[in-house]
């Protein structure tokens, strides 16, 4: 076990807070040294001086809020961050989410263009989650947090992102949320809902990765770059109505039912049940404990897809030990903090006009060999599977009625979905480095420029 020290790295990074609300601040750096000042205060703090920064050190109680911070390439220059530690960042960080977007399938209505709120400008330098045990622990922090970012002139908020959970833990969709989690060795494991646990190095950086006898490099100093990590930030808006109506186009002729659909698209029944351990219903008849809802495989179990088809979501995502280009999909995993925005969904007022989505933040230690290999690869090309050329994952890809499509192997003949529009658009990202609390000294304490 790797050997942390967990009061310096950020809460988020290793943590599911499991809270019902939060909120994403967007915000420009105004005046560096008062910006420096104000992430001091943040880094420094007690749980009576104001907000601060949430560190992963062993909780006794629940705290009533998790703050995490994250800066952009732009926010660290705008910081004064000396040229060699800019330089001495990974590529993908430095160009930022906006300059590779295609790399990720957004394009066209999900281009940086028509992203919102300041993101894929040079202006979005702080991308500030607090996640809040309610509402009014929410309104207050975040009361306290923009007297702060007002001070001399620090910060100028471009926007702000709410979210809150739904009934029933789902998402818009209604897929349960938080089936799947990863866990960080040396980091507060929940052992109970994870299959194994991932390298250190896989999430922070300065540690042994997923990779037998590599290190990703640390960016310099050591005390800016060392147990850090990133994040990649992102508004995604789910066509609720539109997916609920190609259910019921599809369902009848295919020969499911729609929720049997909705499971074969995902992978999962909608209440988390996998399908390739209840391929016939949600409910089997020997329940599935919790904990064991992540604790499959599809090799052998499911080599031709008949159980869970190879391009459904959650299979495109993380194939397991399925053989795949580009090595052991375990290489590749992210780390899921997702929340909804929006109201529940109500079928009897389908197009009501609101917008509904995920807010979320996913987290590695290489955004170019791990969310951006998964996305531009397995989602957007199906590269990784002969048998998935030229198709989009299903549920999240950017797809084309003219061009999508979906197999659903069977022993009694293939079936066949097309024509199905994306069901999830991009409506804002940023790529973001998480520092940790001696980071946010290190910062503080640059001198005035």
């Amino acid at each position: 076990m790797a050997d942390l020290d967990l009061t310096d790295i950020q809460a988020l990074v290793v943590r599911d807070t499991s809270m019902p609300a939060v909120r994403f601040l967007i915000a420009k750096i105004a005046r560096a040294s008062a910006a420096r000042r104000v992430i001091g205060r943040l880094g420094h703090g007690d749980a009576g001086a104001g907000p601060r920064i949430t560190a992963a050190s062993p909780w006794t109680t629940s705290p009533a809020y998790v703050l995490t911070l994250g800066f952009t390439y732009h926010g660290l220059d705008a910081l004064g961050i000396s040229e060699p530690s800019l330089h001495s960042f990974p590529a993908a960080f430095v160009q930022g989410a906006a300059e590779r977007a295609k790399l990720v399938g957004d394009t066209g209505d999900n281009a940086p263009r028509r992203w919102i709120g300041g993101l894929g400008t040079g202006d979005a330098h702080v991308v500030l989650a607090l996640h809040a045990a309610d509402s009014a622990v929410l309104e207050s922090m975040s009361t306290q947090l923009r007297s702060l970012f007002a001070r001399e002139g620090a910060f100028a908020e471009l926007s702000h992102q709410d979210g809150g959970a739904l009934p029933n833990q789902v998402e818009h969709f209604g897929y349960k949320l938080g089936v799947a989690t990863v866990c960080v060795d040396g980091g507060p494991l929940d052992r109970g809902r994870a299959r194994s646990t991932a390298p250190t190095g896989q999430f922070i950086l300065g540690y042994p990765s997923q990779h037998p006898g590599f290190a990703y490099p640390v960016p310099t100093p050591l005390e800016l770059g060392k147990n850090g990590s990133f994040a990649i930030y992102r508004i995604m808006r789910q066509d609720v109505d539109g997916f609920a109506r190609s259910l019921r186009r599809w369902a009848p002729r295919v020969g499911m039912t729609e929720e049997k659909l909705a499971a074969k698209i995902c992978g999962r029944w909608r209440n988390g049940v996998p399908l390739v351990l209840s391929p016939d219903t949600d409910s089997p008849a020997a329940p599935i404990a919790p904990e064991a809802l992540d604790d499959f495989d599809y090799v052998p179990q499911d080599l031709r897809g008949f159980r869970c088809p190879i391009g459904a979501h959650i299979r495109r995502v993380n194939p397991r030990s399925q053989s795949i280009a580009g090595g052991h999909s375990r290489l590749r995993l992210v780390i899921r903090r997702t929340m909804p925005y929006g109201p529940p969904y109500d079928p009897s007022a389908p197009r009501d006009g609101i917008e509904r989505g995920l807010l979320g933040l996913f987290i590695c230690v290489s955004i170019r060999d791990q969310f951006e290999f998964v996305m531009s690869e397995w989602v957007e090309s199906g590269r990784f599977v002969a048998d998935l050329r030229g198709t989009k994952d299903p549920l999240i890809g950017n797809n084309d009625p003219a061009q999508s499509k979906l197999v659903i192997p069977s022993e009694g003949g293939d079936r066949t979905i097309t024509g199905f529009s994306r069901f999830v658009t991009t409506r804002g990202a940023a790529y973001c480095f998480l520092p940790s609390i001696t980071a946010l000294k290190y910062i503080a304490n640059l001198s005035s420029t």
